[in-house]
């Protein structure tokens, strides 16, 4: 056999067949470690010529050369090292056990080869189990991940976002101010009656009452990098969108439930009138419910315009059945709309499960907007200016007023439990 010479210098040693077992197990550990460091060269040309196709579309040159070298410099290693446990498992087994054949040994006993002497032609074959298989990982003998690009799909995969439906069921409107007031009637006694001829007439009483509601402001902010900002420019549009959705998911919960305190709104269902539990009759459903509701707004002189209930409660009165099992609000193979009693119904997860709300939302309230949502962008922030960074704020400003509380039915679909 010939001295072996690993090319990069890291060792070299002459097999004089001394027999050596200790000398073996130096070389072995030699030629491991010329695998390992082989391994690393592979992983770093790897990440080149991954940068290469990304800049340039194809290896260059150099680096394929580089490659190349690496592999046969493997394969002499990958030989080295196999030849080595092979003579120290002959040795293991000189003991008293067989000796286990070398690869030559084993190819000379080989069929065909046999075959091949014996008739002078043909092809002779045999498998051998590599030393190392090739594998996605990025470390060890044999790694080429770093050389695997993932493919990136486009855009950005973002969460649901919740339909907003409450200010759709108000007037709208606009104010220059940072207030709204109103005045409303808190007061009528009506004398009206009929007199005699030349007799004195009665009396009637108004009163009345300034009401004000107060504009707040819905706010936040995120910081990023500019140069994020420039790399990803999809990423300026989806930021602007996520930003004003979380104003608008701010802005349903408080014109629904908000509770005036602090720089909240006071919303619809803190003004809004409670159910009269009165009226319920024994064996009501939610259906009974809800049209034993718009019955009190009617009784209120009003006329009810739209339902706001959770989806939950929503799916429940959809699946209602008599007791033959047949649904009683709709045929599911037809579509009836979203609608109770000819009234459109909203379902939001802003309103609790259990409880809905029935009301005149066409004319007993009105949002008013005094700064719509915007979305603005500034480097003139802290130490954003040297850090290349900037701050994306979202904002708008509105106020919310009920200008007829008792066109408004707040309620819990379940009767209350009597002692």
């Amino acid at each position: 056999m010939k001295p072996f010479e690993y090319q990069r210098g890291q060792f070299a040693r002459k097999d004089a067949g001394q027999g050596d077992p200790a000398a073996d197990r130096v070389e072995f550990k030699q030629v491991l470690d010329a695998l390992n460091q082989r391994d690393a060269e592979i992983k770093a040309f790897a990440e080149k010529a991954t940068a290469e196709i990304k800049e340039h579309g194809k290896v260059l040159d150099d680096t394929k050369g580089g490659l190349e070298k690496l592999a046969k410099e493997g394969s002499d290693l990958q030989a080295r090292l196999m030849e080595v446990e092979q003579k120290m498992a002959r040795r293991a087994g000189a003991g008293g056990g067989q000796a286990q054949k070398s690869i030559g040994e084993q190819f000379t006993d080989n069929e065909d080869f046999k075959s091949l002497v014996a008739k002078g032609r043909g092809t002779a074959r045999m498998a051998l189990k590599a030393v190392t298989n090739l594998n996605s990982g990025t470390t060890g003998t044999g790694g080429i991940g770093a050389a695997i690009t993932p493919n990136r799909l486009p855009g950005i995969i973002a969460p649901p976002d919740r339909p907003m439906t409450i200010r759709d069921l108000i007037m709208p409107g606009r104010t220059a101010s940072p207030s709204i007031e109103y005045v409303q009637e808190s007061g009528f006694q009506n004398m009206a009656a009929t007199v005699a001829e030349g007799a004195l007439k009665p009396q009637s009483d108004l009163a009345f009452e300034l009401k004000t509601t107060v504009v707040r402001t819905i706010a936040h902010w995120i910081k990023a990098s500019v140069q994020v900002l420039a790399d990803v420019p999809a990423l300026q549009s989806y930021v602007d969108g996520r930003l004003r959705y979380g104003l608008m998911y701010v802005e349903e919960q408080q014109l629904l439930a908000g509770d005036g305190t602090g720089q909240n709104l006071l919303g619809l269902i803190p003004q809004a009138t409670v159910f009269n539990d009165a009226l319920r009759r024994a064996g009501d459903t939610a259906i009974d419910t809800i049209r034993r509701a718009m019955l009190q707004v009617r009784i209120g002189e009003y006329r009810a315009s739209g339902i706001v209930m959770n989806p939950v409660d929503w799916t429940d009165i959809e699946t209602l059945k008599n007791a033959d099992g047949n649904y009683i609000w709709s045929n599911p193979i037809v579509n009836n709309g979203q609608n109770l009693w000819g009234i459109p119904v909203v379902d939001t997860n802003a309103m609790p499960l259990g409880e809905f709300m029935v009301g005149a939302f066409n004319m007993a309230a009105q949002v008013f907007d005094r700064e719509e949502a915007n979305v603005q962008v500034s480097t003139e922030d802290g130490d954003n200016f040297v850090k290349n960074m900037v701050t994306i704020r979202a904002e708008e400003r509105l106020g919310l007023a009920v200008f007829r509380p008792a066109s408004f039915v707040h309620g819990e679909f379940a009767a209350p439990v009597t002692g």
